[in-house]
């Protein structure tokens, strides 16, 4: 499995988006400040989220992203699956070869650490992860340095509607 800049920018934004979730639609403004991430990439990363279903627009004011499954259902492995093509850790292109359509000497090595590193991170849903004291007291600090206004369709976590 490939971890790229892209995969670990995608799963933080995502668990944002999780986090997030429960008060209604978030920005990609929002969380590119809150997170440090580039808009124009996150417009990228959030193209290829929407096309593998894991998010959803919503337009009009108070608008954003919101996540389309459930954060229980949405995976690591999922996230990082959608924005990158390739997810393995070997070298070897098509069919396995890595050179002159022999497999290199740690092709086996490689492809097993591949396959053990998708599984854990299948393993770890968004809901779990954001759920985790770590993870929650990073978001108190991150809330107190960068406040998101009040969404106008959401007071307390209640529908204003």
């Amino acid at each position: 499995m490939k971890l790229s800049t892209k995969s670990r920018y995608a799963v933080t934004a995502m668990l944002d988006l999780a986090i997030h979730d429960r008060v209604g639609p978030v920005t990609l403004a929002d969380i590119s400040q809150t997170q440090g991430i580039s808009l124009s990439y996150l417009e990228q990363l959030f193209a290829k989220l929407r096309k593998q279903g894991l998010v959803a627009g919503v337009r009009g004011p108070g608008g954003g992203y919101r996540l389309a499954q459930p954060a229980h259902e949405i995976t690591v492995a999922s996230i990082i699956t959608a924005v990158d093509e390739n997810v393995k850790m070997t070298r070897c292109q098509g069919s396995g070869d890595c050179h002159d359509g022999q497999r290199c000497l740690t092709h086996q090595l490689w492809d097993e650490l591949s396959e053990q590193l998708f599984t854990f991170l299948d393993g770890i849903t968004l809901d779990q992860f954001a759920n985790r004291p770590e993870v929650q007291q990073i978001v108190r600090r991150q809330q107190q340095q960068h406040p998101r206004p009040a969404h106008p369709h959401f007071i307390f976590g209640r529908s204003a509607a």
